[in-house]
């Protein structure tokens, strides 16, 4: 994979020369980006090897002594007591080391193909792949405010992934669009990732027939390579606390028995649904993500999953999840190690806030976050842009805010060069005491590169910002939404296969009645 594949929305570049074409050259609509991160710097671990032995060992414990519920599927007790598991009524006692023992089949990484091959991304490891927003069913922005969220503004928001350079992933729900019914805007929403984006992408997973409608239209889009290889990430939550109801269950085997990843994850605010405590939210998250990705194995040894945590505290006055909060980091960087002593890549993190407006608010707690996740080993980082008031809303200008900073973690990972060029020996001894570097041959040959300069954020003098009506963030990102999706171009796509895609949807959709409920 080259280190920034750069696409031209209009097709292949041409021959050509003079300062005509280089003009035109600069205001061509091109789509630029960056491969998935490698990171080159250490991981935070927090906890030594005894806490992290007390922690599984306490899981080990959990699963034994207490056990978790497979709600309404029998299917599933059937496998867990084949398995060697204690299984009473519709909860499931598992015997000490079986949850681990089963999760030593799944890949400790797997790679997710997208319709355009550089798009493709590897999960585990020292990686870090980043996806938008997911779930949301309203939307803000700055013309219209706060309001329920449509099927234009879902395809909007795949449009602003699509540009976005730092941005891997075109993600799934971006927002929940609920002018369509709910037992048909999934067939939408996968069309517009498929059509509008050439990024990988995730399933539907809110009914198992959902998740086959999203393996058949892959096959669709990718034929017969679906299966032995993997199109789909989707993201399966655990009812917590030690809950696994037959709806994500049911679409957690649909995309295992055809090989596609799912992410099995807790969706945890501590103090509701977890223990208050750091270690005690440690040793639930580890019991039950355990139990998801082992029971993902019994359907498929083999199968991709990733260790998932999604973990927030709560305001304790008005019970109000709360974002960006140093208990929430220290999680996710427990999680993040026992995750890797299983040998599984990790999910966590994203740019989360409870601010309802992409304000200073939103700032500090999105930051917090996305550091934490960036140190913490995350490989797969969904809600990486976009997020507000505590996942209600899928902002635009958040979107954009976070896409451009998302920029910071690709080179905070690089660490430091410590190359001939890096150490700068060179202008150190032509500067000399008392000189400038502004001119010198190090500083002429690096000056392109050797800072991240953001796409959005403002720089200039004062003088100059007032002169332009003295925008602040709110506005300078509304305008670059605005601009990027007046030159949104879609990425070419085989014409046959875009109607087959089409008709699937269409007669899918004929095949039943709505249903908004």
């Amino acid at each position: 994979m080259s280190d920034v594949a750069e696409v031209s929305a209009g097709g292949r570049r041409g021959r050509s020369g003079g300062g005509a074409a280089r003009r035109a050259e600069r205001t061509a609509v091109r789509v630029e980006a960056a491969p998935f991160i490698r990171r080159r710097i250490p991981n935070y671990e927090i906890l030594d090897e005894d806490g992290l032995a007390l922690i599984e060992a306490n899981a080990e414990r959990v699963l034994e002594e207490i056990g978790v519920r497979f709600a309404e599927n029998p299917e599933a007790l059937r496998l867990w007591k084949d398995a060697g598991a204690d299984v009473r009524g519709d909860r499931v006692h598992l015997p000490k080391g079986l949850a681990r023992r089963l999760c030593a089949t799944a890949p400790r990484d797997y790679v997710q193909h997208a319709r355009n091959p550089e798009r493709n991304v590897a999960i585990g490891g020292k990686g870090l792949v980043l996806a938008p927003v997911y779930g949301p069913p309203f939307v803000r922005d700055m013309e219209n405010g706060r309001r329920y969220a449509t099927m234009e503004d879902f395809r909007n928001f795949v449009k602003l992934g699509y540009q976005s350079k730092w941005l891997h992933h075109s993600g799934g729900t971006v927002c929940e669009p609920t002018d369509i019914a709910v037992n048909k805007r999934h067939l939408d929403m996968l069309l517009a990732h498929m059509t509008l984006s050439d990024k990988p992408f995730m399933g539907s997973v809110t009914a198992p027939e959902r998740a086959a409608d999203s393996v058949e239209m892959c096959r669709i889009l990718f034929g017969d390579r679906v299966g032995p290889e993997c199109f789909m990430t989707s993201l399966i939550n655990i009812n917590s606390p030690l809950v696994f109801d037959a709806t994500m269950m049911g679409a957690l085997e649909v995309y295992a028995k055809a090989g596609q990843a799912v992410i099995v994850s807790p969706f945890i605010v501590g103090g509701a649904m977890a223990p208050v405590s750091v270690a005690g939210t440690l040793t639930q998250v580890l019991a039950e993500a355990m139990t998801g990705i082992a029971y993902a194995q019994l359907i498929n040894p083999g199968c991709p999953v990733i260790f998932g945590a999604f973990v927030t505290s709560i305001d304790m006055n008005s019970g109000a999840p709360t974002f960006g909060t140093p208990e929430a980091s220290k999680i996710l960087w427990g999680a993040g190690q026992l995750a890797r002593r299983l040998n599984l890549p990790f999910r966590s993190g994203g740019a989360l806030c409870g601010s309802k407006l992409p304000d200073a608010q939103a700032a500090y707690e999105s930051a917090n976050t996305l550091q934490a996740a960036l140190l913490g080993g995350v490989n797969f980082m969904l809600h990486a842009c976009g997020w507000l008031e505590g996942g209600l809303v899928s902002g635009y200008e958040k979107f954009v805010l976070d896409a451009d900073q998302l920029g910071v973690l690709h080179s905070l990972a690089e660490g430091i060069d410590l190359s001939e060029n890096g150490q700068a020996m060179e202008a150190i001894r032509e500067v000399g005491p008392g000189g400038h570097y502004l001119g010198c041959a190090h500083t002429q040959a690096n000056f392109k590169t050797a800072f991240w300069r953001t796409e959005l954020l403002d720089y200039r003098p004062f003088e100059a910002w007032a002169e332009a009506g003295a925008p602040d963030s709110m506005a300078l990102a509304n305008a670059r939404v605005r601009k990027l999706l007046r030159d949104y171009e879609a990425p070419g796509l085989d014409e046959g296969t875009a109607e087959a895609l089409r008709d699937y949807v269409a007669r899918r959709k004929a095949s039943e009645p709505d249903a908004f409920g």
